[in-house]
């Protein structure tokens, strides 16, 4: 026998195998997918399904939602079982995807501080879909995030919805811009920057009024003139433009304000202009509940656990029971820290909340269908309903116990976890 043969039949049946093996796993991941528990939230109209089960098609879309003895799952639907089963988990704001799990320079794209306006910095064109942060929080259950760049200038860029799966931003964004992101207090005091509050909102409202007099100029039609320059629309300009759209209400406004003072200051932007407003952080939003159900305004709250001092220091766990008592819109976020790992999970920030006051069902509504109605794309993820896209998270106990963990994650139909946290 020819050795030389024997090893190179060797390898080729090797290279076969590792085939086949790679064609098994893709063709599991594109599988179609029944998803079944002893409980199962769907923070949806459903509500809470004892003995439940969450079919989905080939196409990554939920086809069916109910009692285990009603739902029939079709043949050859790969079958997973938990004790628990609720929608993806949504962050409500954080830096993920532009925060790298390293805190270095090369996977730091969350802030850029030449400048403090420039609302045409794109999220999407920041985003990592590969960094190992995404994985982390991922394998937590949180399958969607509103990240974009960090509080830190009075408008520090744009801000999108993305999936935690795909090959690039492109594959797995939902929403390309979902927010502005401003932020009033001393976090934007830099150099080069304003450095007082009344400073902030100054330069702030004078860009608002230099983007409603450049929508006035591009509106306004041609006419005929000795100088044909006076004529023409103004030349493109895309801190206008995206100023513009705030204007227009085709994007909110999300403003990162922690002291009263702020929280009020942001609230006399959203009258004088009639732009839609987002309040992020909002640490002393308590004190200011009237004003902020008056004026219709979502919370996106701070994380929970965090440090309690400077802008911070009267930051409370029941903040968010205390504003959906008085009907305010809240949500949880995972936010931004300047050290490792720059975000934090939303599955225990939300247990906080849980454990002070606000009750289980709506602690998960303030990580799924609350954040996904805030930033518009509740049509697609936030609940367990047919025809929304197959986006679930699986825990072996009650999710919001510190023994509990994440035993499984589904995106778009697709297992892109089954290690446990």
């Amino acid at each position: 026998m020819n050795p030389a043969r024997t090893v190179l039949q060797t390898r080729c049946v090797q290279v076969v195998s590792v085939a086949c093996a790679l064609l098994c796993l893709a063709g599991a991941a594109a599988a179609q997918v029944a998803v079944r528990g002893r409980q199962v939230y769907t923070a949806g109209p459903l509500g809470n399904i004892a003995r439940g089960v969450v079919v989905i098609s080939a196409e990554g879309k939920i086809t069916d939602v109910g009692p285990q003895d009603r739902v029939r799952i079709p043949d050859g639907y790969r079958v997973l079982d938990a004790e628990i089963v609720t929608p993806g988990l949504i962050d409500a704001h954080c830096t993920v995807g532009l925060s790298g799990l390293y805190n270095q320079p090369h996977d730091s794209d969350q802030i850029e501080s030449s400048a403090a306006i420039q609302p045409e910095l794109r999220a999407t064109d920041a985003y990592n879909s590969k960094d190992a942060l995404v994985e982390w929080v991922r394998s937590f259950g949180v399958t969607t995030v509103h990240t974009g760049h960090a509080p830190g200038e009075v408008i520090s860029g744009q801000t999108a919805v993305i999936k935690l799966s795909g090959d690039t931003v492109d594959e797995a964004v939902v929403l390309p811009v979902a927010a502005v992101a401003a932020t009033l207090g001393p976090e934007s005091f830099r150099q080069g920057s304003p450095g007082t509050r009344g400073k902030q909102i100054s330069v702030l409202r004078q860009e608002l009024i230099k983007a409603q007099e450049y929508l006035a100029k591009r509106r306004r039609p041609a006419e005929p003139d000795a100088d044909a320059k006076k004529s023409e629309p103004p030349a493109r300009d895309l801190r206008l433009e995206m100023l513009a759209a705030v204007l227009n209400k085709e994007v909110p406004l999300l403003v990162t304000a922690q002291r009263a003072q702020d929280i009020a200051s942001a609230l006399r932007l959203k009258a004088e202009f009639g732009i839609d407003l987002i309040l992020d952080g909002a640490a002393e939003s308590p004190l200011l509940i009237d004003q902020i159900k008056a004026a219709g305004v979502p919370v996106f709250v701070h994380p929970l656990m965090t440090r309690a001092f400077g802008e911070m220091e009267n930051a409370s766990v029941e903040t968010p029971a205390l504003l959906d008592k008085a009907g305010i819109p809240v949500a949880i976020q995972g936010g931004y820290e300047a050290y490792v790992p720059k975000a934090r999970v939303v599955l225990f920030e939300a247990a906080i909340a849980a454990a002070n006051g606000l009750s289980f069902d709506r602690a998960l509504e303030s990580v799924t269908i609350r954040p996904a109605r805030v930033l518009k794309v509740d049509g697609r993820v936030g609940s367990l309903e047919v025809g929304k896209d197959g986006d679930v998270a699986m825990f072996d106990a009650d999710p919001f116990e510190y023994t509990s963990h994440c035993i499984g994650v589904v995106i778009n139909g697709r297992v892109v976890s089954q290690t446990p946290r």
